[in-house]
């Protein structure tokens, strides 16, 4: 079992930025990947940005491309996402995730066995 505390999320104006924190603990060693969806109201849940955990390199959706940037300290079990640039439409409650190798895509919710509890990111306009 992986467990994944999220922080950092709050009301911030368009425009501003928020970095938010994901702290992995537990069997950690499985890990392959960390992910960052969202989830606004009514709607599904979708893929934000991940990283794998030792090879470093990311993936990010089309929409937070340039404005949003995924990073870990593998010291700390940590992965982080800043959000720069936020608009209203970022507005989510946004899940960290983590998943071990799997021919599962890692942009899609199937590519993760572990999930955090969430934490609202609210951008008003």
């Amino acid at each position: 079992q992986v467990q994944l505390v999220e922080s950092g999320g709050g009301l911030v104006q368009t425009g501003g930025s928020l970095r938010l924190s994901c702290a992995a603990s537990g069997r950690t060693f499985t890990t392959y990947v960390m992910g960052w969806f969202r989830q606004a109201p009514g709607k599904e849940r979708e893929f934000v940005a991940a990283i794998f955990w030792r090879a470093g390199g990311t993936l990010y959706a089309d929409s937070v491309k340039g404005r949003f940037t995924i990073s870990t300290d593998n010291a700390k079990n940590t992965v982080y996402l800043q959000m720069n640039s936020l608009k209203p439409e970022d507005t989510a409650v946004y899940y960290c995730a983590s998943g071990g190798v799997s021919g599962a895509s890692y942009a899609t919710t199937r590519g993760y066995d572990y999930w955090g509890q969430g934490t609202q990111v609210t951008v008003s306009s």
